[in-house]
């Protein structure tokens, strides 16, 4: 597997990333454990997780940190083989310091972070999500405060528009601050709307990007099919608010896609993840996985 390197950094990661929303429930701690040593077994280096992950188990305000833990037992002894992101910003508790990007919330965060990932740095570490109650100069002083401490190598931000990317990009270059050198948008064959806005700052800032919900929460795997029953062990049919109802408009652009890959033969969850690797600034695709065989055929569709 050729891995891709961040702009201005020194890291390179796998093209695929592996995204790790379901570890705690569905995927148990032991089988989260084992996924991600496979991943790391077949090339892939670049490990993508939340402080607020923790399966389907999550709700609003829960503490999460279970996808963390379940990463920290996994590469332990192995850390400088690993390319780890995390993230802070979402509500993991009923604090203050239990959300948002204030710097009391990040140094507080990012330190619970480290003890459950039993590591004494991240290589990225995201805004999770844009914080209107936060500026971006006590963001991104923050973040370099945590760079400087060698906490985090890199830091970087998730579900931001490109207008507030550029004011951010701006206050960091005005104050001489380390910028953010990933970016985390969704980007799918049925949700394109990244490509008109942020992943043009993106492309246009030298900026690496790493979508998330490539395979629409399933819907392009084609294991969804209309008027049917979710097959058993599908996200679906375990968990059916993770995988929308879709609208007529993105039935349509589905029924395209798949009449494509038919035309192709090409299956489809591989040309949903081609697609998204061909982007301008993408350098990993965020896969969420809860079998070997998963990991597998991701793996395959970039090697």
């Amino acid at each position: 597997m050729e891995y891709r390197k961040i702009p201005k950094t020194s890291i390179e990661v796998s093209p695929i990333c592996l995204g790790t929303m379901t570890f705690g429930t569905p995927v148990s701690v032991d089988d989260s454990v084992n996924l991600t040593r496979y991943a790391m077994e077949r090339g892939i280096n670049f490990i993508d997780t939340a402080n607020m992950y923790e399966g389907y188990a999550r709700h609003l305000g829960s503490a999460g940190g279970v996808a963390e833990e379940c990463i920290g037992k996994a590469v332990a002894g192995r850390r400088g083989e690993v390319v780890i992101a995390t993230k802070v910003g979402a509500s993991v508790g009923d604090t203050p310091l239990d959300r948002g990007l204030k710097r009391e919330a990040i140094e507080h965060n990012l330190t619970k972070s480290l003890k459950r990932m039993n590591t004494d740095y991240v290589d990225i570490y995201y805004a999770h999500l844009f914080d209107k109650q936060t500026s971006a100069i006590e963001l991104a002083s923050a973040m370099n405060d945590e760079i400087d401490k060698g906490r985090i190598r890199q830091w970087a931000i998730s579900n931001y528009s490109g207008a507030q990317l550029m004011e951010l990009l701006d206050v960091c270059d005005t104050n001489s601050l380390k910028r953010p050198v990933m970016c985390q948008p969704a980007l799918s064959l049925l949700n394109l709307d990244a490509l008109g806005d942020i992943m043009y700052a993106c492309l246009r800032e030298e900026i690496a990007v790493a979508p998330y919900r490539i395979l629409q929460s399933g819907l392009l795997t084609g294991k969804y099919l209309k008027s049917q029953t979710a097959p058993k062990g599908s996200r679906k049919a375990e968990h059916p608010s993770w995988v929308p109802d879709m609208s007529a408009e993105q039935e349509a652009k589905l029924e395209a896609v798949r009449k494509f890959c038919e035309k192709g033969d090409v299956p489809m969850t591989t040309h949903a993840i081609r697609f998204v690797l061909d982007q301008p600034s993408v350098v990993s695709a965020i896969v969420g996985v809860k079998s070997k065989a998963q990991v597998a055929f991701a793996v395959d569709c970039v090697e």
